[in-house]
């Protein structure tokens, strides 16, 4: 993707303007951002999906005052009728299930695949919606069929409405308010209150972006490294030869107490160390995925490129490759090409027979487990795209 070219998916702007205008700080309105809406998924397909087990789905009905909600899975006659209006079945985890939806995600991968998070995909009969509400991630809101009424504005006051199952604000004043149209998109940064109302029924995309928190991904970053840190030959032994006599044999020395404070701060100053387990914990597949195991071709002899299957999460730093929450020390040629292959989650014939054995056998247990496919489009290119 060249991030200097203008492209429609963001109302003319190149990539690097739109980083810098608006990601995390305005709204965007983009008219004709993907002409005629993007063919992610049907009715019907979205309605078979919500049916199956392992598919997150939740459905959400408005009456008069009223808000109900369920999660799915749900049988098409559990669902409400069609011509009944103010419903809305939401499905989450589209990228996972189908290729359209992860290539409506490629699009977006301008923003690092660390920060990507899922498509969900939004069916609506007429005047649905799941009232006004305020995220705290990034979100692109396309619309795929139908139209849909949006009401965007900052929240002066974040009182929810009370005794409802959903996060709805109690006291939402809009600034502004757009009719989208098929194809036009909505990028909405954190903190905005937004109101989606279905005009007719309609489906709408949701391209979201995880917002980690602080608390709570030093917790898994520490997990992850304590969990996979091994034993340290020749460690150095906390000594106290300068310890006097206590009466206060309970008390925790302050000498020990500075010293398991030094050996944190010199664990934790260490990139590699920190920097590994960071990339585990954001490649880790969401729960619930699984991945089809097969006696799938090995690379060697292959005329085929691979690339990855919908589901992985790969991702790199300085020192390592990370797929599916596991990490491979790179260096040398074969990273260089290693790590194109998590950025265009695609590598082409020439670029798999330029691999050393040790990268292809890699690749070889990445094809059992189902995190590589054989990809027969690259037979006659030279790299993925």
């Amino acid at each position: 993707m060249d991030l200097t070219l203008p492209t429609p998916l963001l109302g003319g702007l190149t990539p690097s303007a739109f980083m810098r205008r608006h990601w995390q700080k305005k709204p965007l309105l983009i008219r004709g951002a993907v002409p005629g809406g993007a063919p992610v998924v049907s009715r019907a397909q979205l309605f078979a999906l919500a049916a199956e087990e392992g598919v997150e789905s939740r459905l959400v009905v408005h009456s008069g005052a009223a808000w109900t909600l369920r999660h799915g899975p749900f049988r098409r006659g559990a669902m409400p009728p069609l011509r009944q209006p103010r419903w809305t079945l939401l499905v989450q985890g589209m990228d996972l299930h189908l290729d359209a939806a992860r290539a409506l995600q490629e699009r977006f991968r301008f923003v690092p695949d660390a920060r990507l998070d899922d498509v969900m995909v939004s069916y609506a009969s007429d005047g649905g919606g799941v009232g006004p509400h305020v995220d705290s991630y990034d979100v692109f809101l396309l619309q795929v069929q139908g139209r849909r009424t949006w009401r965007v504005g900052r929240v002066a006051d974040p009182a929810l409405v009370p005794d409802v199952p959903l996060k709805i604000l109690a006291n939402f004043t809009p600034e502004v308010e757009w009719l989208l149209e098929p194809g036009d998109m909505l990028y909405l940064p954190p903190g905005w209150g937004h109101d989606g109302v279905a005009v007719g029924e309609c489906l709408t995309c949701s391209i979201g972006f995880r917002a980690a928190g602080r608390e709570q991904l030093a917790h898994d970053v520490l997990q992850r490294a304590l969990d996979g840190a091994e034993p340290v030959e020749g460690d150095v032994l906390y000594r106290d030869p300068r310890q006097p006599a206590t009466d206060e044999p309970g008390r925790i020395p302050g000498a020990l107490l500075a010293f398991a404070a030094d050996a944190a701060s010199r664990t934790l100053a260490d990139p590699r160390w920190l920097g590994c387990a960071l990339g585990e914990v954001l490649s880790e597949p969401k729960p619930g995925v699984w991945f089809d195991t097969r006696d799938a071709p090995t690379v060697t002899g292959t005329a085929t490129g691979v690339r990855l299957d919908r589901r992985s999460r790969m991702l790199y730093d300085d020192w390592h490759v990370f797929i599916n929450g596991e990490s491979y020390q790179a260096s040398g040629r074969d990273a260089t090409l290693i790590r194109r292959l998590a950025d265009r989650r695609a590598l082409g014939p020439r670029e798999m027979a330029s691999l050393g054995a040790a990268a292809r056998e890699l690749l070889d247990d990445w094809l059992a487990a189902g995190w590589l496919r054989h990809d027969e489009a690259g037979r006659n290119e030279g790299g993925g795209t």
